[in-house]
């Protein structure tokens, strides 16, 4: 049997509005950078705006797809047509902040049924599944447990890990308990209880924190989940 070929170069959408002022999105081209250079191979990325994803062949070519933060999106749809097609077509995938709150989004609509699942930040109505957070997490930085043995805990090499936030919006707990039973598991835990990380084991590569680990980037530090987003995505 013929192995496939090892990609050296690698094609990353980069879904989300761009805002310079957003200082994940200052982060994740330096966290790029800082991934491929230690995996000795050569990474170029486009910035899709949500109005650009109007279906599937918007993102044919790219070997991951990474959602960023920056919600609310100027166009909700455009974003899930990514993580849909990330999912289906088992493209690697990586979603932080409003990538993760949109990756559970998407699972509960085109997976478990929930026509009616809401994020409480643009929709008033139906079954919410991303709801405010009890505490803001707004420029926070807190402690994760990770599950053994997953891919982010393999990722960083640890079971317990510190990172930083800056969001309002999270897992509802009315949703939380689906996610116990289905091929969405939750892989990180802050002090609390309170769902950080999801992955999809049916997948080689679909990854959502709520935390913003890119943004170690900005202070030279390695980024260990964009690191295996590439490694996944070189095959």
């Amino acid at each position: 049997m013929e192995l496939s070929p090892v990609k050296d170069t690698l094609r990353i959408a980069l879904v989300g509005d761009y805002n310079p002022d957003i200082v994940a999105h200052q982060a994740i081209p330096l966290a790029i950078d800082d991934a491929a250079a230690v995996l000795e191979l050569m990474a170029d990325y486009d910035w899709l705006t949500t109005p650009d994803i109007n279906s599937d062949e918007d993102l044919v070519g790219y070997d991951a797809i990474w959602v960023v933060p920056g919600s609310p999106y100027k166009n909700t749809e455009g974003a899930l047509i990514a993580i849909r097609y990330a999912r289906e077509n088992s493209i690697p995938f990586l979603g932080t902040c409003g990538g993760f709150q949109h990756a559970i989004l998407e699972y509960a609509r085109n997976v478990l049924g929930w026509r009616d699942a809401a994020h409480a930040e643009t929709d008033a109505s139906g079954r919410m599944v991303i709801a405010p957070l009890s505490c803001s997490l707004v420029e926070k930085t807190d402690d994760i447990e990770l599950r053994a043995n997953t891919l982010v805990a393999k990722a960083y090499g640890q079971d317990v890990i510190s990172e930083g936030y800056h969001c309002n919006y999270g897992v509802s707990e009315d949703f939380a308990a689906e996610l116990e039973n289905g091929d969405l598991r939750v892989t990180g835990w802050d002090e609390a209880g309170d769902i950080r990380a999801v992955e999809l084991v049916t997948h080689p590569f679909f990854v959502g924190t709520l935390f913003q680990h890119e943004r170690g980037a900005l202070a030279g530090k390695p980024v260990p989940l964009v690191q295996a987003m590439l490694r996944a995505a070189r095959g």
